[in-house]
């Protein structure tokens, strides 16, 4: 289908390859008729050239310029060859690099852009982008390595077969006697090296692998000064690569070189077979002999370059087969075909017995129903394990519940444009993540219009304004990869200010507090305060001082809702939030809070 897309291309391609082809039977033809002439006039009663297409040069011509004649038609083609050559080689540069890869590439990335988080939740971040890299280039190997020469060899070797049967039937069967011997060891070469290929691309994915962590985690490593063994773990996957290269390559080595001693023994017949013919003056010796063996050489070399093909085969369709298992894997996250488009959410949630799992089996969450009016603020409490992000993550639709349903304002999530639902879901993370853009334009990521004015709204609210501002350049500094320089609470509040940036009818929180310290902390919930007034606002929280300013907190053990009710409510009774509450280490407020509750 690829290559069907891009047919147009081909085909143009094709057409030099076959002019070419042309051409060089003509340079040969030519190349015969000299030879036969030059015989002729050294040996009158030799048989006559036989002249192309039924011209004869005059009879008075002198030999010199019947020569000159055949020689200029040979240096004509030759430069012609040179002509047609350098457009074939533009062409397929122009089809192959110019737009197959690109567009192939630009096709894989706006497909990951669609797939939805369970395909990253099974796939290794250096296998993604291993297979938009490397493995994109395996698939441009399989059009210009593989099916246009693979074309380009058909063709050619029907043209050679028939101009030789034309010659003589007898010596291109004896010639080619050899050649179901090269399609068997061909074929046994392909089976050999598929999957060594395959393995060769898991082991590339986890070298890409242990580098990427090793960037990402060097803080870590030399921190614990373990530069010794992340050195030593990247050498061991780097060898395993070395080592199966090493593999395949010595499969290759040993396979050519026989390929190219049985195309050789062609010639051998053809010298024995051929030469007896010619002396029998069966066959002519520049038009026949001479010719034959040229389009023998040029049939055995085409040959020979099967193992090349068959190497190449395998090369490129291990990777495209993993291109194309991107361009191929399901989109389980779509618009329904009559989705809705309501002007703007009001923020009201209901969880209706609600269960999903990340693989069958095994239950993230489980019959989860509860009610929010729009504008509440829901705490969710629970254990590291129990689904808090999870739930969150059902609202945008980032998963799709595997039983049950989220409502939106009494709409099923699931009938809801993506783009206006995702639109009206403002979040904040619990791992953020910073591009290596402007300040201000990591802030305005959801709203690209927004004015400046807007913008530093939104980063008042989140208690960003002040540390923004001690910037170098402010708002204009651009943020490093990863926004290393900045600490964990300041890339936390400019998280928050992106995505209150939005307006958003529901706002998901993710923990937000967790890298703050508590004045700092204090600083945002009460900005927040503000903001979050008329919007219905999910937090991930453990602390008191959030839990408590909840109109409703939900309590998750094991992916099951165990508890709801306000923190006073909650604390009147006997369960989970009273235990975790009363084991934390509070402050001087967290214990008022605590001391005049319910026992």
């Amino acid at each position: 289908m690829l290559s069907w897309r891009y047919r147009a291309g081909c085909l143009k391609v094709l057409a030099l390859q076959i002019l070419l082809l042309l051409i060089g039977l003509s340079g040969l033809s030519f190349t015969g008729i000299g030879i036969d002439y030059l015989r002729q006039q050294l040996q009158p009663n030799s048989p006559d050239p036989h002249w192309l297409f039924g011209w004869r040069p005059p009879p008075d011509w002198p030999p010199a310029a019947v020569l000159g004649l055949v020689a200029g038609c040979i240096l004509g083609l030759a430069l012609l060859r040179v002509v047609l050559t350098f457009l074939y080689q533009a062409q397929v540069g122009e089809l192959v690099q110019g737009r197959i890869v690109v567009d192939l590439r630009a096709q894989v990335y706006d497909k990951l852009q669609r797939l939805s988080f369970r395909f990253f939740d099974e796939n290794a971040s250096g296998s993604i982008i291993n297979r938009v890299t490397r493995d994109v280039q395996a698939t441009r190997l399989f059009i210009d390595g593989v099916l246009l020469p693979g074309i380009i060899m058909a063709l050619s070797l029907g043209i050679y077969l028939a101009y030789m049967l034309s010659l003589h039937t007898g010596l291109t069967l004896a010639c080619l006697a050899t050649t179901p011997l090269l399609w068997l060891l061909t074929a046994r070469f392909s089976r050999l090296v598929k999957p060594a290929y395959l393995l060769n691309r898991s082991l590339v994915d986890r070298m890409i692998l242990v580098l990427s962590e090793t960037v990402q985690g060097i803080h870590v490593i030399k921190g614990f000064a373990r530069e010794p063994e992340a050195m030593a773990r990247f050498r061991k996957a780097n060898r395993k690569v070395r080592d199966q290269n090493a593999w395949i390559f010595l499969r290759v080595t040993r396979y050519t070189p026989g390929i190219g001693f049985l195309a050789q023994l062609n010639l051998v017949v053809l010298l024995a077979y051929g030469g007896y013919l010619a002396i029998q003056g069966v066959l002519p010796l520049g038009a026949g002999l001479v010719v034959f063996a040229g389009l023998l050489q040029q049939f055995s070399g085409q040959i020979s370059n099967l193992s090349n093909l068959a190497n190449s085969v395998q090369e490129s369709l291990s990777g495209a087969r993993r291109v194309f298992d991107i361009l191929d894997a399901p989109v389980e996250i779509r618009n329904a075909p009559d989705a809705l488009r309501p002007p703007r959410l009001l923020g009201g949630v209901r969880f209706e017995g609600v269960s999903f799992h990340y693989e069958p089996g095994a239950e993230v969450l489980r019959e989860v129903t509860f009610d929010v009016q729009p504008g509440q603020c829901i705490a969710i409490l629970g254990a590291t394990g129990s689904g808090k992000s999870t739930l969150l993550s059902l609202i945008p639709r980032f998963y799709d519940p595997t039983r049950g349903a989220v409502l939106l304002d009494g709409m099923d999530a699931r009938r809801l444009d993506l783009d206006i639902l995702r639109k009206n879901v403002g979040i904040v993370f619990q791992e953020n993540f910073l591009f290596s853009n402007t300040v201000a334009a990591n802030i305005a990521f959801g709203n690209p219009g927004a004015t400046r004015e807007q913008v530093e709204r939104a980063a008042r609210v989140a208690a960003a304004h002040d540390f923004i501002t001690e910037l170098p350049k402010g708002y204009d500094t651009v943020l490093a990869e990863g926004a290393c320089t900045l600490s964990g609470g300041q890339r936390q509040r400019l998280a928050i200010a992106r995505a209150i940036l939005l307006e958003p009818a529901i706002l998901l929180l993710d923990d937000p507090t967790a890298a703050i310290d508590p004045d700092t902390e204090h600083e945002i919930l009460e900005a927040m305060a503000n903001a979050t007034a008329g919007r219905t606002t999910f937090v991930v929280a453990h602390r008191l001082s959030t839990l408590r300013r909840a109109d409703l907190i939900l309590v998750l053990e094991r992916g099951r809702l165990v508890q709801s009710g306000t923190h006073e409510q909650l604390m009147a009774v006997t369960g989970p939030y009273r235990g975790a509450a009363l084991l934390q280490l509070m402050d001087g407020e967290s214990r008022r809070i605590l001391e005049g509750a319910a026992p």
